[in-house]
């Protein structure tokens, strides 16, 4: 019992200081609060948004352990996942060798980006919800399922301002992300759990795309000579 409170204490403790040190992409400390506009630099807000998908990335591999765990104490063992649900929206490929990298444009990073953060807004939202109706669901995992959800959408927002710094006003028109509400109806705890868990399986992996792209865009954005090992 000690061991686990320790543990929370020290998850919150952990969520509440990356939260402070990084806030939001278009976080604009030094504005004239009378302003209506929030000036920061291209270079700055790339690093931003690097780093807030480097954190998202790292809690949804943490999530993903902890529903693992949570799966073994529920007695459910080995989850089946079908390959491919509710995982990557098709428009969004991954480019599978260097040659592809390289030929892929800044808009593309950038259109591909939004769409993916688009498309885990309501699903993140709705497994937070959900995990909340568990029996014994540990408060670690509803922290970062709070947490995830919470910054994909300051993620979102700092990917508009920076659309709107590398391309322009209307560079970038896009259609409404695909619709996920089908993935979202069960009728038991079983496919409860199975629904999201794999909201969870398969959000961790579009997160680390979604971080992988934005560094790409930082480098050749702002380290344009070092841009090799991609």
């Amino acid at each position: 019992m000690k061991k686990t409170t320790v543990l929370q204490v020290c998850v919150a403790f952990v969520l509440c200081s990356r939260q402070a040190v990084i806030g939001s992409p278009v976080d604009c400390p030094d504005q004239d609060t009378a302003g209506t506009s929030c000036t920061i630099s291209l270079e700055k807000l790339l690093e931003r948004a690097v780093q807030h998908a480097e954190l998202i990335h790292r809690i949804s591999e943490e999530s993903k352990l902890m529903f693992d765990e949570m799966l073994i104490s529920f007695g459910i063992v080995n989850l089946h996942i079908s390959e491919g649900t509710m995982c990557s929206p098709k428009s969004v490929p991954v480019p599978m060798s260097k040659t592809e990298i390289q030929q892929i444009s800044d808009k593309w990073l950038l259109h591909s980006v939004l769409i993916l953060v688009q498309f885990w807004i309501n699903p993140l939202v709705d497994v937070q919800a959900s995990l909340m109706n568990y029996e014994n669901v540990p408060s670690a995992l509803l922290n970062r399922s709070k947490w995830m959800s919470t910054k994909i959408i300051s993620l979102e927002q700092g990917i508009l301002v920076l659309i709107r710094q590398t391309l322009g006003e209307g560079g970038l028109v896009l259609e409404g992300p695909e619709d996920t509400s089908d993935h979202f109806v069960s009728s038991d705890m079983l496919e409860t759990v199975r629904r999201d868990y794999s909201v969870i399986y398969c959000f961790r992996k579009d997160a680390h795309k979604i971080q992988t792209f934005l560094k790409l865009l930082k480098c050749r954005q702002i380290d344009k000579e070092n841009c090799s090992f991609f």
